[in-house]
């Protein structure tokens, strides 16, 4: 290392991590008076020990007793083979239950016999069951013959634009969370992960607009108010950052995540004490979170507490041996403490993809 020691605080990297969450809705609960009932089971006269048994079903279902719900839905179909509706139900206890291939088979057993063309419900069903099982391009293609069945459902929309989502077609989520929030324009959720599409073409203002529409709409939503703040944070609005990070704390007390966050926005207001005392915070919640270790590092940095520094860049390294920021970092607060290991840090911080670290080790490492 070079004789003279440079503090490159631009190495010191803050991160705001979970920032733009996805929020995604959980699926609606079965309704079977909306399936579609095939011609032979409107003509069918069922058994009346059938029909309570279904009944008996229903009742499981709706207090989540998915096991009991599904010996019922099987008694039903044991006693009436023909007996459309418990294989639906039965289909969706099976999801509950996670038997994500014995939903799928039930579902299309109720499309196979379904002559109408009109069971989008299962259609539906068959998505979120491919989805489970991570067939993302599969489920795409049932929401969208749910969607071609029964245009007017906002959650067909809003569960296929999560997977475009997932699958990094922002624009294409954006436009089925559009028609989501066109049927249902209090969709809370919707404009939720609108945002934070939005969010991941760089279009930070409508982020904003859609995370506060988010939280008019639902003013629990603990996660908008944080996403909100995120946003704001990347318009450099770090005061109206730790506004939302306060009341995202304040709705879960326990929101790590929402403390780092905060954190962080201190830290870029000069609160180093501050942005220190919610990362601890975070960590005292989750003592394995990596992200807050290397922030509080940085804030500990600041406070010209070195060693501290380092020994938290150790703890952070210690649970993600990879987490390149953690050895930049580290690689700083060596630097103020003489250590010439210093240069090692950063070495490994460039190789695990820290640009910074590659300049700094071409510029300040080597021969004395």
């Amino acid at each position: 290392m070079k004789n003279k020691f440079f503090s490159f605080l631009s190495l010191i990297i803050l991160q705001t991590t979970g920032t733009f969450l996805f929020s995604q809705a959980p699926p609606p609960p079965a309704d079977s008076s909306k399936m579609t009932i095939n011609e032979l089971t409107d003509t069918l006269i069922i058994p009346i020990e059938a029909q309570q048994a279904f009944n008996d079903g229903i009742t499981e279902l709706g207090n989540k007793n998915y096991k009991m719900a599904l010996e019922k839905f099987d008694a039903a179909i044991q006693i009436e083979p023909r007996f459309i509706k418990p294989y639906y139900n039965r289909a969706v206890a099976k999801y509950e239950l996670k038997d994500f291939a014995g939903a799928l088979n039930d579902y299309s057993f109720v499309i196979e016999k379904d002559t109408s063309n009109k069971a989008d419900n299962s259609y539906f069903g068959k998505g979120q069951c491919k989805y489970a099982k991570g067939d993302k391009d599969g489920a795409i293609a049932d929401y969208s013959k749910a969607i071609e069945i029964n245009p007017k459902k906002e959650n067909y929309y809003y569960n296929r634009g999560v997977i475009k989502f997932q699958k990094e077609d922002f624009s294409g989520a954006i436009s089925d969370f559009d028609k989501a929030i066109l049927l249902k324009p209090d969709y809370a959720y919707a404009y939720n992960d609108r945002g934070s599409a939005k969010r991941m073409l760089n279009d930070f203002d409508g982020a904003i607009k859609d995370y506060s529409l988010a939280t008019i709409n639902d003013s629990k939503m603990s996660f908008a108010f944080n996403n909100l703040g995120s946003a704001k944070k990347k318009k450099n609005d770090f005061k109206g950052a730790v506004e939302e990070y306060n009341q995202a704390i304040k709705l879960n007390p326990d929101y790590f995540i929402a403390l780092n966050n905060r954190g962080s926005s201190k830290f870029e207001l000069g609160d180093f004490s501050g942005a220190l005392e919610d990362f601890s915070a975070a960590l005292k919640i989750n003592p394995q979170y990596a992200f807050a270790y290397n922030n509080r590092a940085a804030s500990k940095y600041k406070l010209r507490d070195y060693k501290g520094a380092v020994a938290d860049c150790n703890k952070a390294i210690e649970i993600d041996p990879k987490y390149g920021f953690a050895y930049a970092t580290r690689g700083i607060a060596k630097e103020m403490l003489r250590d010439k290991s210093a240069c090692d840090d950063w070495q490994k911080a460039a190789d695990l993809g820290v640009n910074n670290a590659k300049s700094f080790v071409e510029t300040s490492c080597g021969n004395d």
